[in-house]
């Protein structure tokens, strides 16, 4: 699985780019197939992301039909290819789409600031090779699906979200990661309202994945993509919080979240007034007669010895 822990040393395992090109594909198909989990990433050791071990790279390369199989298998294509995969018009396969039942794979924005969806050829190929689609494929939309659309159903950005959590969730390998995970999908409200302690909402930030970069921080295409990250349907908003809660009791358990030190308040002085230390307990207070005899003692080595007459 992509997101486990184990670590390799650098000379057994290669950069991504240097992945990309060994495994023939674009930096692009690279980090889609690593999305999708078809290829296995292990944590750097070194802390600089990801990286790929070298006999993940060898397995890939033996595989039959290397490199055209694997460049294939994560084929992502827009709408009006989609339809034409699928012998369907456009208008028919962004139907599907809204009402999820072919379900996109990444998301870009264009030149006008307008989402275009992609979706994966192999699956759209499956679903139109499946007999109990055909219905969907020809003829008139079914009527309990046409009063969704009437409706205004648009499941697109949704079904991105919940294959984008899997991703996510593949890649986190201890709980905070996780929980982590789970809260890069709600607004700050809805993550403030779950995890009541700041303590523990700084922590989890530490561990929240922002959207697919598009655009410089705060351009209106990078505040789209968040948009698009953000559930905003109250049964996904729902279903989410109630992961969140349960994601970080389990983080809680697992590790605490750090919290500042308590500081140590210096006793009050009072002007012009020595600070004297605090008695000691009774069971160690020295026994009175000794200061009195000490005293004594250092009384009487200080007295002049009378003198003989």
């Amino acid at each position: 699985m992509s997101g486990h822990t184990i670590t390799q040393p650098h000379h057994l395992t290669c950069a991504p780019s240097r992945a990309a090109r060994e495994l023939e594909l674009k930096r692009s198909e690279f980090d889609l197939a690593v999305h999708l989990g078809r290829i296995r990433t292990v944590p750097d050791e070194a802390g600089g992301g990801r990286r790929v071990e070298r006999a993940e790279i060898d397995r890939l390369r033996s595989a039959a039909g290397f490199p055209e199989a694997l460049r294939e298998s994560v084929r992502a294509v827009g709408t009006t290819e989609a339809a034409t995969l699928m012998d369907l018009s456009p208008g028919r396969f962004t139907r599907l789409a809204r009402l999820g039942l072919v379900v996109p794979v990444k998301f870009y924005l264009n030149r006008y600031r307008a989402v275009v969806w992609l979706y994966l050829a192999e699956e759209l190929r499956q679903f139109a090779g499946d007999e109990k689609n055909a219905p969907l494929l020809t003829g008139r939309t079914p009527e309990r699906l046409r009063g969704q659309l009437g409706a205004g159903a648009d499941l697109r950005a949704r079904n991105w979200r919940g294959r984008h959590l899997g991703f996510l969730l593949r890649q986190a390998h201890d709980p905070w990661e996780h929980a982590g995970a789970v809260a890069a999908f709600l607004d700050a409200a809805h993550v403030a309202d779950v995890v009541k302690d700041p303590y523990e909402r700084a922590h989890l930030n530490r561990f929240r994945p922002g959207p697919p970069a598009h655009g410089a921080p705060g351009s209106p295409s990078a505040h789209l993509a968040e948009k698009i990250m953000t559930a905003d349907g109250p049964e996904e908003v729902g279903w989410l919080r109630s992961d969140l809660g349960r994601a970080v009791q389990e983080a809680r358990a697992y590790r605490p979240a750090p919290r500042p030190a308590a500081r140590q308040v210096p006793p009050r002085r009072t002007p012009g007034v020595p600070n004297e230390a605090a008695p000691p307990p009774d069971d160690l207070a020295p026994d009175p007669a000794e200061p009195s005899r000490g005293l004594l003692g250092r009384l009487l080595r200080r007295t002049p010895r009378p003198t003989g007459h």
